[in-house]
């Protein structure tokens, strides 16, 4: 993918501090959708930079629903991010849901709510298991002069997707974040049925 750029000329990069250190701000544009990253430390040309590619998803991330792991998962990126002192995180806008919408997303909601889980949730609206990309995300990363990854994942199709040269996935770091009853039967189905690399041992 061609074409993301830095939303503003020139670049505008913020100070944003956070509980977990101080990362710098930035907006990329990226075929008419605005991403947000935040760096920490020097990262061009950097080897095995620490990398967090997260989708949108207001529920968990803004209004701390127990219904999916998300917001404990960009937490803990940005904490693990802080401990080493440089890394990235490329929040994608427009993937609500997997990238079917808000207000698809709570349709699927109410299914599951009657007993199905979120792949045949979305099957039966008609729409994809998982529609995402992340042409979009590697395309940020190059332009932040990334080559060597360490991804903070559990999502082995967002490995495959990044791990395209230029860009190398050197090591996939797990994500694994305290299991909230409410998302245990959306985690297994994450596993069970869309290989997600999720330990729910506990």
């Amino acid at each position: 993918m061609t074409g993301c750029t830095e939303t503003s000329t020139p670049p505008v990069w913020a100070r944003l501090p956070t509980p977990y250190g101080e990362f710098s701000a930035c907006t990329f544009s990226c075929a008419n959708q605005s991403h947000l990253v935040l760096q920490m430390g020097e990262v061009a040309g950097k080897p095995d930079v620490l990398v967090r590619i997260h989708s949108e998803c207001l529920t968990g991330d803004v209004l701390g629903s127990l219904r999916c792991d998300c917001g404990p998962q960009l937490q803990l990126s940005l904490k693990m991010i802080g401990q080493v002192g440089r890394g990235v995180v490329v929040y994608l806008r427009g993937q609500e849901g997997r990238g079917i919408g808000l207000t698809q997303k709570l349709a699927a909601y109410q299914l599951q709510d009657q007993g199905l889980d979120t792949v045949d949730a979305n099957l039966h609206l008609g729409l994809p298991i998982d529609a995402r990309t992340y042409e979009a995300a590697a395309a940020i990363l190059q332009a932040l002069g990334l080559t060597s990854l360490r991804l903070l994942t559990n999502n082995p199709d967002k490995i495959a997707q990044l791990n395209q040269a230029p860009l190398s996935v050197v090591e996939r770091v797990a994500l694994q974040v305290p299991l909230q009853p409410e998302a245990l039967r959306y985690l297994q189905t994450k596993r069970e049925r869309m290989g997600h690399l999720l330990d729910l041992a506990d």
